[in-house]
């Protein structure tokens, strides 16, 4: 099998760029370091930070002390706006916690509220990992197929919520790129409400919207599930900057805000000055740069979504982030087959779903071309589309 060029070259788009990753210390690309497999598993984009971003770090680098540093104020405000201005929820500055990795806030929420946690399969690793890490039992209610899109089970997710205090729930969801509706998401803290439960929202991948719909936030919804919601955020997933470490959480309620912050004393290590840095630039300066990203991974999604039914296989319609959550049930051990034929895919296993595998597609084009080719050669031809 070939390997992917290491060389950068410049085509019609900025994001068609080919940047070599190896020797980076790249958990992405070290993991299959000399093989010759193509990594197209962990949410991390193979595209550069926003100009706005890495000159704002060369700036700060330049300065040349890094001591202890906190929050900017020109980023709190920055986010506030931001809040207020895309989804019309109006958060005040002190409801900002600022975290070193949003999974850091998954493991603190499932500290900071008692009882077991329970959620909705399948779903982003670190859900099912957290509630062991702080010594709960972590219970499960598989979503369903409706009419092509994942939706949450009700009656499953109602007898899953029994005797639990904390529901962990992703939107836009991964891994299988729903953007939940407010009908949905009102179904759910209704049950909430009436269960006492508190909510945990991963809401990372809200800036990555490729439909043309808008992502609601769950603490929006109502005063009153904003007192029982930690909503987690970064601008790591949307930028490209997961390696910086700066996220935040949003607890607008005083007293689970106490809660959650107790839990982090003592543990939680503070945002590095990087961090920080490179959030604001990404927040205040690289909106250009965001809308051109979008606009580069839908032409990624149809390219995939296409390819991937000629294959034989099935993904649901992708309405938000750069993953696919590809159905190759008739395969044995799919994440395995594909690996073997070149293709580095995430194993559904991972996200309580077996048959299952997630192609991450933030990547050059031609990246990700080669990628589809190698897994469509793999398969037998009598299972693609148009096959006698």
């Amino acid at each position: 099998m070939s390997k992917t060029p290491n060389s950068t070259r410049r085509n019609s788009s900025p994001f068609d760029e080919i940047v070599g990753r190896e020797n980076t210390s790249s958990v992405k690309w070290d993991k299959y370091a000399g093989t010759g497999i193509l990594p197209m598993w962990v949410a991390d984009m193979d595209f550069p930070a926003p100009p706005a971003v890495v000159a704002a770090l060369h700036e700060r680098v330049d300065h040349g002390i890094f001591g202890y540093t906190h929050a900017p104020l020109e980023l709190e405000e920055s986010v506030v706006a931001m809040l207020a201005s895309e989804y019309d929820w109006p958060v005040p500055r002190e409801s900002i916690v600022w975290l070193p990795g949003l999974v850091t806030g998954i493991n603190v929420a499932c500290r900071a509220v008692e009882g077991d946690i329970f959620t909705a399969t399948p779903i982003y690793p670190p859900f099912l990992s957290s509630p062991i890490h702080s010594g709960k039992r972590v219970k499960t209610a598989r979503m369903v197929l409706e009419s092509g899109r994942w939706v949450n089970d009700t009656a499953a997710i109602e007898a899953a919520a029994e005797d639990c205090g904390l529901f962990l729930l992703c939107n836009p969801h991964n891994p299988t790129g729903r953007i939940f509706e407010r009908s949905e998401l009102e179904k759910i803290a209704e049950l909430c409400l009436s269960k006492n439960l508190y909510v945990c929202s991963d809401e990372i991948h809200c800036g990555i919207l490729l439909d043309e719909k808008r992502h609601i936030p769950f603490a929006s919804l109502s005063p009153e599930i904003a007192k029982r919601t930690i909503t987690l955020m970064a601008p790591s997933k949307t930028y490209n900057i997961p390696g910086l470490a700066c996220s935040f959480a949003v607890v607008e309620d005083e007293a689970l805000r106490r809660k959650f912050l107790n839990v982090m004393a003592g543990i939680v290590p503070h945002v590095n000055a990087l961090g920080y840095a490179a959030a604001l630039a990404a927040y205040r300066d690289s909106g250009e740069w965001h809308e051109e990203l979008l606009g580069y991974l839908r032409g990624n999604r149809d390219l995939v979504e296409s390819e991937i039914a000629k294959m034989g296989l099935s993904v649901s319609h992708i309405e938000a982030t750069y993953l696919a959550w590809i159905d190759a049930s008739h395969i044995e051990n799919p994440a395995a087959f594909f690996e073997a034929t070149g293709v580095g895919l995430s194993d559904g296993r991972d996200f309580g779903a077996e048959g299952f595998v997630r192609l991450n597609f933030g990547c050059p084009r031609s990246r990700l071309i080669e990628a589809l080719s190698r897994m469509k050669h793999a398969l037998p031809a009598k299972n693609q589309a148009g096959s006698e």
